[in-house]
Formats: C-alpha cells, sequence, structure tokens
C-alpha cells in the first residue's frame, strides 16, 4: 500500500512536468514560426547581412543565458520569462547542446524547417537533463529520507532516538545544501531552465523531512512535548517561509504538499489531536503569510482545502473526536483568513472587487464542521450544537471584518438553513459522520430541543444585525454585497422562524409565533427604509431593499397562516395586497408592485389546495351567502383595487398582472357559486351538466364584455388581450362542451318540463344572444376576425336551438338521436332551415355584416341539400311536394331580394 501511494505521487509529479513542457514546447513553436514568417516576408532590413546580425544578437544571447537567481527581496516572477531565447533567423539558443553560433547558411528560408525541427529536438533535451531530472531527483530525495526511516523501523536496525536523529541530520544537510549553493552564486546555467531551480528542490526536499521528524517525535514516539514540537514546527515553518520569499512558489507549493502528506506517511496508533492540528496550524499559518505577502491565491486556497480536509477526516471519528481541537483548528483558519490572508486586501481592491475566491475553501469546510456538530447523532447527544453556532456566528463576523470574505457569509447561511430545516419533523437534514453520510432521512434529529430553540434565537438576530447593518453600509457602494448581506439577514430568521413553528407551536393557531412574525414584520420593513436611505440616490429601492420588504412580505405570510384558520388567512392575504400597492404613493420602489404579485401567488396556492375556502366538511350548503363569496370575492377586489392605485403610481407589468388577477378571480368568484348552488352546497363532487356549463359559458361571455369596457375606459394590454382570451374561450366551452359533449341529442339529457324556459333556453338560446351582442359591440373594438368568429358562433347556436326545439316539440323532455325522425319532424326541420336562413340574410344585410350573408348561403344550401337528398327518399305525398314548393319560393325569394339589392345600389352610385 505504502509503496503503491508513493508510485502514484511520482506518476501525478511526472504528469503534471510533462503537460507543462508540453506547454512550452508548444509556444516556442508558435513563436518560430512567427518569426519565420517574418524573415520570409522581408520584415528583416536588407542592409544587413544574417552574420552580422548573428553577431549582434549573441551578447544579449549570452546575456540572458546567465541567469541569476532573485534576490530575496524580489520575488521569483520578476524574473526573466522562461522561454528560449529566439534569434532573429528563427534559431533557438537553450541550453548546451545548441550551437553557440549559427551560420548564415541557416538563415537561409528553405532551410528554417529543419532548423525548427533541431531547435525543438534539443530545447526536449534541454528539457530532459535539466528541469524534469531536478524535480524528480528533489522528489526522490525527500521521499529516500522516509524510505529510510521506514527501513530502519521495520528491520530494528536502530532505535527510534537514532532513526529520528538520522532524518533530521539528513533534513538539515539538504537545507544547507540548497543555502550553500545559491549563497556561492549558483546560477541557472540554461535559459528556460528557471523552473528547475536547485536550491529551492533541495530547500523543499530538506523542509519535508524536518516537518515529518519533528510531528513522529513528538505523535509517535512522545520525545519532545507539545511545546517544544510546537516551536520546532514554527521555527521550521518560518524558515519555509524565508527560502519561499527567496526561492519563489514553487518551493512554497512543494513545502505545503509536503506537509499535508506527512501524518499520512507517517501513522500513529494514537495518534494526538493536538499534535495534529498544532502542526497544521503552523503550517497554514506560514503559509498564510507567505501567500500573503506574494499574493499566491492557489497556495492559499490549497493550505485551506488541506487543512479542511484533516478536520473533516478527524470527525469521522466521532466518539473520540476532541471538541476542542475542532473548535481550535477552525478557530486557526479564521484567523489565518481574517488576519493574514485577507490583511489589508480590502482596500487595496477597491469596490470593484465582490469576494475573495480563496475564502470559498475555508467557507465550506468550516461550514461543514458546524454543520456536523450540529446535526450528526454523536455530536448532538454530547451537547455540540453550540459550539457548532458559535462557529457559525464567527463565520458571520470574519464575513462583517472581512468584505472579501463574502463566501463565509453564505456557507454559514447555508448551513443554518439546512440545521433548522432538520428539525421539521418527519423530515430530517442529518449526518454520520462515523459512516460518512450526509443526507436526508425520515428520522428525528435528537437537537429539536430548548437548545435548538435558543440557539434559533440568537442565530436569527445575528443575521438580521449583522446583515441589515452590513446591507446599509455597501447600499452606496457594491449592490451585490449589500443584497447578499440583506438576503441573509432575511433568509436564515424566516427559515428559523418556520422550524420552530413546525416543532415546538401550535398548527391550527399559535399567536406567540405569530406575535414573533408580526415583529419581523416591522423589523424587516423598517430595515428595508433604513438601508434605502443610504442608497445613491437615495430611496430608490435597489436590491437590497427589495430583499429586506420581500422578507416582510413573506413574514405577513407567515402571520396570517399561525395567528388565523384557513378561510380568514384566504381572505386576509387577498386583502393584503392593497398595501403595497397604497405604499407606492410614499415610495415608489419597484419590488412593491411585485409583492402585491406574491399575494396573488399565494391565495392562488391556497384555493388550488382547498377550493372550498374552509374545508368541505365546514362549508356552508346556502347558496351564495357562504365561505366561496368572500373567499373568491375579496381577492377580486382587492386585486382590482391594487391595479388601479398602481396604474396611478408605478404602474409596469405589476399593475398588469394583478388587473388579470382581479379578472381572473371574478370569473371563479361567479364560477364556484354557481357549481356550489347546482351541486347542493358540494364544489369538488359530481359529474357537470350541461346547465352548469351554460352558466360558465355565460359567465365568459359576460367577463369578455365587460373587460372590453374597462379596457375602452382605461386602455391595459391585459385587458385588450383578457377580454379576447375570455371570449375564445367561451367558444371553445360552446364548441366542445354545449354541441358535443353535453350535447342532450347525444347524451339524452333531460331538457326539462317547462315548454320554453328550459335546458335549451338556457343552453342555447342565451349563449347565442349573448355572443351576438358581443360580436356586435366588439365590431370596431377588437379585430376583423374575432368579431367574425363570435357572429359565426351566435349563429350556429341560434340554429342548434331552433332545431333542438323542434326535436323536443316532437319528442318532449327526452331527445336523444335513438328514438330517430318522423316525416313530419323531417320536413320541420327543412322549412325551419330555409326560415333561419332567411332571417339571417336579412339580418346580415340590415348590420351590413357579410358573416352573417355567408352563414345565410350555407345554411340554405344545406337545406337545399336535405331536400333533395333527404326529404325525397324519406317524405312522402304531401309532405315531399311541399317540401320542393316550399324551397323553390324560398330561393326565388331570394333571388327577387338580391336582384332589387342590387338595383337600388345601382342607382345610388
Amino acid at each position: 500500500m505504502f509503496e503503491s501511494l508513493i508510485g502514484l505521487v511520482a506518476i501525478i509529479a511526472l504528469f503534471v512536468i510533462i503537460s507543462r513542457q508540453q506547454s512550452r514546447i508548444g509556444l516556442v513553436e508558435r513563436e518560430l514560426g512567427a518569426l519565420r514568417s517574418l524573415v520570409l516576408s522581408g520584415a528583416v532590413p536588407p542592409t544587413a547581412k544574417p552574420f552580422e546580425q548573428l553577431v549582434d544578437v549573441a551578447p544579449a544571447v549570452a546575456a540572458a543565458a546567465d541567469v541569476a537567481p532573485p534576490a530575496v527581496s524580489e520575488p521569483v516572477t520578476a524574473q526573466a520569462p522562461a522561454t528560449e531565447t529566439e534569434d532573429l533567423t528563427g534559431e533557438v539558443v537553450s541550453g548546451p547542446w545548441a550551437a553557440a553560433e549559427s551560420s548564415p547558411k541557416a538563415a537561409n528560408p528553405a532551410e528554417a524547417p529543419a532548423a525548427a525541427k533541431a531547435a525543438r529536438q534539443s530545447d526536449v533535451e534541454t528539457a530532459l537533463g535539466t528541469r524534469w531530472a531536478v524535480w524528480v531527483g528533489g522528489i526522490a530525495l525527500a521521499l529516500g529520507g522516509l524510505f529510510l526511516i521506514r527501513y530502519t523501523i521495520e528491520a530494528g536496525i536502530f532505535g527510534p532516538g537514532v532513526r529520528l536523529t538520522m532524518a533530521a541530520v539528513l533534513g538539515l544537510i539538504l537545507v544547507a545544501g540548497g543555502e550553500f549553493i545559491r549563497r556561492t552564486g549558483f546560477k541557472v546555467p540554461v535559459q528556460g531552465a528557471a523552473g528547475a531551480y536547485i536550491p529551492a528542490i533541495l530547500m523543499a526536499a530538506g523542509a519535508f523531512i524536518l516537518f515529518g521528524t519533528v510531528y513522529a517525535a513528538h505523535g509517535i514516539y512522545g520525545f519532545i512535548g507539545p511545546a517544544l514540537a510546537f516551536t520546532l514546527l514554527g521555527a521550521i515553518g518560518v524558515a519555509t517561509i524565508a527560502a519561499a520569499l527567496v526561492h519563489g512558489q514553487a518551493l512554497a507549493g512543494i513545502g505545503l504538499v509536503g506537509a499535508m502528506v506527512t501524518p499520512v506517511l507517517i501513522a500513529s496508533q494514537a495518534p494526538n489531536p493536538w499534535a495534529l492540528f498544532g502542526y497544521l496550524a503552523i503550517v497554514l499559518a506560514a503559509t498564510g503569510v507567505i501567500a500573503r505577502m506574494r499574493d499566491w491565491k492557489s497556495l492559499m486556497a490549497a493550505a485551506f482545502f488541506g487543512t479542511g480536509v484533516w478536520t473533516i477526516l478527524y470527525m469521522t471519528d466521532a466518539p473520540g473526536a476532541n471538541l476542542s481541537a475542532i473548535l481550535f483548528i477552525d478557530a486557526v483558519t479564521l484567523a489565518v483568513l481574517a488576519l493574514v490572508w485577507l490583511a489589508r486586501r480590502g482596500d487595496e481592491t477597491g469596490p470593484a472587487r465582490i469576494f475573495d475566491w480563496p475564502s470559498i475553501v475555508p467557507g465550506l469546510f468550516v461550514a461543514f464542521s458546524a454543520l456536523g456538530l450540529s446535526v450528526d447523532p454523536t455530536f448532538a447527544a454530547a451537547g455540540y450544537a453550540l459550539p457548532g453556532a458559535v462557529i457559525l456566528v464567527a463565520m458571520v463576523a470574519v464575513a462583517l471584518y472581512r468584505r472579501l470574505a463574502l463566501p463565509l457569509l453564505y456557507a454559514a447561511g447555508l448551513v443554518t438553513v439546512l440545521i433548522y430545516l432538520g428539525i421539521i419533523p418527519p423530515t430530517s437534514i442529518a449526518s454520520d459522520f462515523a459512516g460518512g453520510a450526509l443526507g436526508v432521512d425520515g428520522l428525528p434529529v435528537a437537537t429539536s430541543n430548548a437548545l435548538t430553540l435558543r440557539i434559533g434565537i440568537v442565530l436569527g438576530l445575528v443575521f438580521i444585525g449583522a446583515g441589515f447593518w452590513a446591507a446599509r453600509r455597501f447600499a452606496a457602494g457594491t449592490q451585490i454585497r449589500a443584497a447578499s448581506w440583506a438576503a441573509w439577514g432575511v433568509i436564515v430568521p424566516l427559515v428559523i422562524l418556520l422550524a420552530l413553528w413546525f416543532t415546538f407551536g401550535n398548527l391550527d393557531r399559535d399567536l406567540v409565533y405569530a406575535a414573533v412574525a408580526a415583529l419581523l414584520v416591522a423589523v424587516f420593513a423598517a430595515g428595508g427604509e433604513w438601508i434605502a436611505r443610504a442608497e445613491e440616490p437615495p430611496l430608490k429601492g435597489g436590491v437590497a431593499v427589495s430583499f429586506a420588504l420581500g422578507g416582510a412580505a413573506i413574514a405577513g405570510l407567515l402571520l396570517m397562516h399561525m395567528a388565523f384558520d384557513s378561510g380568514w388567512t384566504t381572505i386576509l392575504l387577498g386583502a393584503a395586497a392593497i398595501v403595497p400597492a397604497l405604499a407606492t404613493r410614499w415610495r415608489s420602489y419597484p419590488v412593491l408592485g411585485w409583492i402585491s404579485v406574491g399575494a396573488v401567488i399565494a391565495v392562488l396556492g391556497r384555493v388550488a389546495f382547498d377550493p372550498t375556502i374552509v374545508g368541505a366538511e365546514f362549508l356552508s350548503t346556502t347558496p351564495v351567502f357562504n365561505w366561496l363569496l368572500p373567499g373568491y370575492g375579496v381577492p377580486a377586489l382587492a386585486f382590482g383595487f391594487a391595479a388601479w392605485q398602481l396604474a396611478r403610481t408605478t404602474n409596469g407589468r405589476p399593475r398588469l398582472a394583478m388587473e388579470a388577477a382581479a379578472a381572473l378571480f371574478a370569473l371563479l368568484t361567479l364560477a364556484m357559486l354557481v357549481r356550489h348552488a347546482m351541486h347542493g352546497g358540494v364544489i369538488d363532487t359530481g359529474a357537470m351538466t350541461l346547465a352548469e356549463q351554460a352558466i360558465y359559458t355565460l359567465i365568459a361571455i359576460g367577463a369578455g364584455a365587460i373587460l372590453v369596457a374597462i379596457d375602452m375606459r382605461s386602455p391595459s394590454s391585459v385587458l385588450h388581450y383578457g377580454s379576447m382570451a375570455a371570449g375564445v374561450a367561451s367558444v371553445a366551452f360552446i364548441v366542445i362542451r354545449h354541441f358535443v359533449v353535453l350535447n342532450p341529442l347525444l347524451s339524452d339529457e333531460s331538457t326539462g318540463r317547462i315548454p320554453v324556459f328550459n335546458l335549451l333556453f338556457l343552453a342555447y338560446l342565451l349563449p347565442a344572444v349573448a355572443v351576438g351582442g358581443l360580436a356586435l359591440y366588439t365590431r370596431d373594438k377588437r379585430p376583423k376576425w374575432y368579431a367574425q368568429m363570435l357572429a359565426v358562433v351566435a349563429a350556429v347556436l341560434a340554429f342548434a336551438y331552433a332545431t333542438l326545439s323542434v326535436r323536443r316539440l316532437f319528442k318532449g323532455e327526452f331527445i336523444g338521436l335513438w328514438s330517430g325522425l318522423g316525416q313530419l319532424e323531417t320536413y320541420t326541420y327543412s322549412a325551419l332551415w330555409l326560415i333561419i336562413g332567411v332571417v339571417l340574410l336579412t339580418a346580415g344585410v340590415w348590420l351590413k355584416s357579410q358573416v352573417l350573408r355567408i352563414a345565410s348561403a350555407a345554411l340554405i344550401a344545406i337545406a337545399v341539400l336535405k331536400v333533395f337528398i333527404f326529404d325525397m327518399s324519406e317524405l312522402e305525398g304531401v309532405l315531399r311536394a311541399l317540401s320542393f314548393i316550399g324551397l323553390g319560393a324560398v330561393l326565388i325569394g331570394i333571388g327577387l331580394f338580391y336582384q332589387r339589392l342590387l338595383t337600388r345600389a345601382a342607382k345610388e352610385t
């Protein structure tokens, strides 16, 4: 297992090295190609000979090849670029195997590809001989020291003291050797091999071995106490920092990897957590100092990642985990982030930078440890929820202290939400660190007790105070940062309140939690106003203000659910839409209109969940005057008033949404009252009848007419298209339900015993009159196709009423097709259809409606076909003769009518 791990590390290192060299080679090839193109295009001055150019360039090449290591006060990045120096002919002077001088012949464009190929081969040879060999050699030295210690342990050659002494001597020799080589004036002999700086490699290997030696002396053998171990580790860390400042980021990265891997390679049966986390704290602090001085973000993120992984791995041993050690390493992590890494960075970066991305890593790991302390069954049973809450508060404090540590706020807020969602029975966010699991299950969490209640109150106050204070502080600057603070200052308290209510409160009615919700409404509303006054310009109602006022609206929603029963909650929710609309008289915040729209969504959700408003068992059977009237009617009126108010203040899309909601709830009010009355007080059972459908159709037609009238007085796109949608919906009802699904001719439903005022009158004649009236009313107010569609439907309804009335005259209450047709009934249909055709023709001429005239022609054509096809075969005697005589008389009369009409039109022109 140990050898496999070492092999894996070596393979990964070689893979990284090869990848970097391939990138370098690709860059050199592109530069050579660009330079060759310049040479071929004649960009080189013709007065200068190739040989003379090489002579002029040679000193510069020699100077570039003689690269000295940087001074202590200069970062490694200040060195010359680690790329091969090219002369003007396209050749590369890159290593001891490259030609010192190029002949004029090499500058010949015809031989340029061959020269470039040779240069690439030389560069690969240089990389293998200088850089790769040095890197792999450094790794081999470090691992060799560890292998030596391991061998002496297995073979029992030396005692623990001798083994540790040998390891320490080896580490010191490597460090001293690297420092000696640097001080003797070591320079990279080959341009492009600056990354293989031998002193840095030796220093890294020595530091790697020394870290492991001190840790083993304390954590495994107990030769030295914690104080001496921490002192030695601190000294090694400081020395590593100094070496990294001299030798560059590579040394710091290698030293960090070695420091993090050391506890794995030198294991112990009973490790001391304080030794482990003390060691990690020193490594993290040292890495933070050097990363801060050189602004090495990747190095800092890697250090946080390694420390976090070790913390979580330690917490997997849940029964034996030491709480103090966990809190210590979390505190060190936050301290290094706030006091070392982010020290003065906020002032340097300015307001344009939102957050520091390495802060994401400690935020995730520290928050995850707080989550484990709060929800893991073993930790929760030990009472570790309170320390977990302390960690969350500390994260908020660091985010408040360092503005670039904004990821800590998100991590702390998310974990708090998860913790309190987990206490809601029966679902819980639970973790099992010992089993390595984190998920959602159906078991109650052990932390849902009085301590959780008190912790929730404190965390809610912390997020409210810090969130609104920071939001006001950043309101005039970075909007995203201000919005983030305001959002978590609202989300966390609301989730905590909801979770505590579900867990500890009375779900039917709880005035205590309702009072808390009312307090949150006031706090969030006042906080939004407080933030708005700090904006630039003041009171513009930005994103942070929107979050605060939106939180007040949600708290109000919870207040109504906590304090009132189902019926009153629905009514008050609808009425609450008026409040933000009225508020637009004093503040033109864009969010106010959308809060009214949110009230619409809340009411829609309630009526979808319970259409009876108060529950089917509590709904009265009294028609009209029951809970349905205020449950649907009050929201309809409130939404209409809110739309009217918004139209006079902020206007915009919220006003259109409120208009649509008002129209929808007005229709729902009528529809629900009709269904309630026609089903004996029950609205959720029973099949729909034609009479009920007819009432719904009439309501839709009437709604379309009302919306048109309102739109003419107060133009609105919602009213314009909403009126047309109501008309199209009524036509769809008629075509699908009246003519097909519920047609008494097909369903054999009773049409009633009253001769005139029966089902046919309600389902066909009244809709025909209503649709015809709507068509006439909208002729010049809506598109032409819309009015024509309504006119055709009105004509068809009238035709259906007349035809079905004839059927009822001959068959009685039930007019199903199964009863067949008589000869006199058949003749009557022909005569009726001809009469209706003449009436439609007259109406079309009088109203100047081409659609009615076309409908008349179509109906008369149907009558003609019926007479010649059906009546000729089915009728006998005088009825057959009368059928043809009547048809002929009508057709001649129509012809005479059109002739006179055309003659009159010709005289007028």
